[in-house]
C-alpha cells in the first residue's frame, strides 16, 4: 500500500501489546483488512453519498426555485440572482482550510455532523427570505457552513484507502451531485405539483422541506460516521488493530498525528497544488454551470413549464454511468492522466453542439454528452491530488487549499449564465466549452511535472544520494507519484 518502507524492528499495538511491525513493516493480516475496507464500503459510502447528496440539493435548488419564481418572488433585477448564486462561494472557498483541520483535530463525526446541521439551518431559513439582501447573507452563510464536508470526506477517504481504490470511492462525491441533479428535478416536480400551501410559494417550500430532511440526517451522522478510521464504532477489535498497524506501515508518508507549522509551509510552497487547482477550477466551472443551469439551458432550447426540470433527469443519470465507468477504469488500470485527458471530450462535443443550433432536440441530445463528460472529470482530478499529496497533515491542508482555489470556478460559473444572454446562452456555454478543452491541455501539464520531478528522484537515487531536503512528504526520494 504505501510507497515507502519502515525501518522500526519491532512496534506494539498500545491497545493490545499485539506485535504489529516485525522487521521492516508491520504485519498485516489481509483477510482482516480485506474485511475492514468492506465494512468501510458498507458503513461509511453510503452516508458520504447521503451527506454529499443533501450538500448540492442545498446549494443548488436555487436553480429550480428559479424557474418556479423565486426572482419574481424577491423582485430581483438584472443580475442579482447571479449575485445571490456568487455569494455561496465567497465563503466557501475561503472556510475549507480551518473545517478540515478541525476534521483532522476532534473527527469527521463531530465536525461534519455540525456543518450539516449548520447549513441545514441556514437553506429552511432561505424558505422564508423576504428581499435581496437578505438572501445575500443566508447565501454566505450557507457557503460557510457547507465549506468543511466535501475537502473533509476526501481526506477521510485518504486514511481510509490505498491510493489505488480511491478513485471510485472518490467518485461518490460527484456521483452524489449528478443523483442530487437528477432527485432535485424529482422533489422540484413534486413540490410545485403542491401549489402554494399554506400561504407559500412553491419554490419557498422546495427550500423549507429540503432544509428540514437534511438537518435530520445530520443528526444522525453526528453517531453514525466514524471518527477515525482506526476507531471506527463498526469496526471489531481485530479490525481496529489492521487499521492501526496499516497507519503505521504509511506513517513514513502519512506522518505523524502532531501537527507542525512545517506542514502549512509544505501545502502553501508546493506548486503541483496551485497547478492542479487551475485545472480543478476548469473542471468546477463545468460542474457548477451544469449543475445549476441545466433547466435555465433546456428552458432556453423551448421546454416549457416543469418539463426543464424533469428532463434534466436523464442527463443526470447519464453523467452517473460515465463517472462510474470512467473512476473504475481508472482505479483498475492505475492511470489517472489518461482518463483525465480523454474525459472531457464529450464535454467539448456537446457544448459545441449546443452553441451551433437552437434545435431543442439536438440541444437536449448535446446535454447528455455534457453530463458524460463533466462528471467523470472531477473526480479524476481530486483522486489525482488526493493521491499525490504526503503526509497527512500536508494533504490535510494541500487538499482544502487545492479545492479552495478550484472552488472560485462557482464564484465564475454563477456569472456565466445571465438572464440577458438568453434564451440561446452563448456566453455560459462559450465559457463552458472553453474549461474543458482545457481540462486536457492542463492534465498534460500536471502530468509533465509530476513525471519530472520522479525522474529527477530516480537519477539522485541512480547517483548514491540519500536525502533531497523532503524526506517525509510526497517530494521526497522514496515517494512514487501516481501518474
Amino acid at each position: 500500500m504505501s510507497d515507502t518502507k519502515m525501518n522500526q524492528k519491532e512496534i506494539l499495538d498500545p491497545a493490545t501489546g499485539e506485535v504489529l511491525v516485525a522487521g521492516s513493516e508491520p504485519y498485516i493480516d489481509p483477510d482482516i483488512e480485506n474485511a475492514a475496507v468492506k465494512k468501510f464500503d458498507r458503513y461509511v459510502l453510503p452516508q458520504i453519498l447521503i451527506l454529499v447528496l443533501l450538500s448540492y440539493l442545498d446549494r443548488s435548488n436555487i436553480g429550480n426555485a428559479r424557474v418556479f419564481g423565486f426572482e419574481e418572488g424577491l423582485h430581483l433585477q438584472g443580475i442579482e440572482f447571479n449575485n445571490i448564486s456568487t455569494m455561496f462561494f465567497v465563503t466557501y472557498v475561503t472556510c475549507e482550510i480551518p473545517w478540515v483541520m478541525a476534521v483532522k483535530r476532534w473527527g469527521a463525526n463531530v465536525v461534519l455532523a455540525l456543518a450539516v446541521i449548520a447549513w441545514s439551518i441556514l437553506t429552511i431559513g432561505m424558505g422564508f427570505v423576504k428581499n435581496y439582501h437578505q438572501a445575500i447573507a443566508l447565501r454566505l452563510l450557507l457557503g460557510a457552513a457547507e465549506a468543511g464536508l466535501y475537502p473533509g470526506l476526501v481526506f477521510l477517504i485518504s486514511t481510509i484507502y490505498q491510493r489505488s481504490q480511491q478513485a471510485k470511492r472518490v467518485s461518490i462525491l460527484p456521483l452524489s451531485a449528478a443523483i442530487s441533479g437528477a432527485f432535485g428535478g424529482l422533489i422540484a416536480y413534486g413540490i410545485q405539483s403542491m401549489g402554494d400551501k399554506a400561504g407559500l410559494s412553491p419554490w419557498r417550500w422546495l427550500f423549507i422541506i429540503e432544509g428540514v430532511v437534511s438537518v435530520v440526517i445530520g443528526g444522525v451522522a453526528l453517531f453514525t460516521l466514524p471518527k477515525t478510521a482506526e476507531s471506527a464504532w463498526f469496526l471489531n477489535e481485530e479490525e481496529k488493530a489492521v487499521m492501526r498497524a496499516i497507519k503505521l506501515r504509511e506513517a513514513a508518508y502519512k506522518g505523524p498525528d502532531k501537527f507542525e507549522w512545517k506542514y502549512m509551509t509544505m501545502a502553501f510552497t508546493d506548486p503541483f497544488v496551485y497547478v492542479a487547482a487551475i485545472l480543478s477550477l476548469c473542471g468546477g466551472i463545468t460542474l457548477f454551470g451544469f449543475n445549476t443551469f441545466l433547466p435555465t439551458i433546456l428552458k432556453g432550447l423551448g421546454y416549457k413549464g416543469l418539463e426543464p426540470n424533469y428532463y434534466s433527469i436523464p442527463c443526470y443519470v447519464v453523467g452517473t454511468l460515465t463517472l462510474l465507468l470512467w473512476t473504475s477504469l481508472s482505479d483498475r488500470l492505475e492511470k489517472r492522466a489518461l482518463f483525465l485527458f480523454i474525459a472531457p471530450i464529450p464535454a467539448i462535443i456537446g457544448y459545441s453542439i449546443v452553441l451551433g443550433t437552437s434545435n431543442g432536440a439536438v440541444g437536449y441530445f448535446a446535454m447528455f454528452m455534457c453530463a458524460a463528460g463533466i462528471y467523470p472529470c472531477n473526480a479524476l482530478i481530486i483522486t489525482w491530488v488526493n493521491n499525490n499529496l504526503a503526509p497527512d497533515h500536508k494533504r490535510s491542508i494541500g487538499m482544502p487549499l487545492f479545492l479552495s482555489i478550484s472552488n472560485i470556478s462557482g464564484i465564475v460559473s454563477s456569472q456565466i449564465y445571465p438572464g440577458w444572454d438568453g434564451p440561446r446562452y452563448i456566453i455560459g456555454n462559450s465559457c463552458s466549452v472553453a474549461a474543458a478543452c482545457s481540462i486536457s491541455m492542463l492534465t498534460v501539464v500536471v502530468w509533465f511535472l509530476l513525471r519530472r520531478r520522479d525522474q529527477k528522484k530516480e537519477k539522485m537515487i541512480a547517483e548514491g544520494v540519500a536525502e533531497n531536503g523532503y524526506e517525509g512528504e510526497d517530494r521526497g526520494l522514496n515517494f512514487r507519484y501516481k501518474l
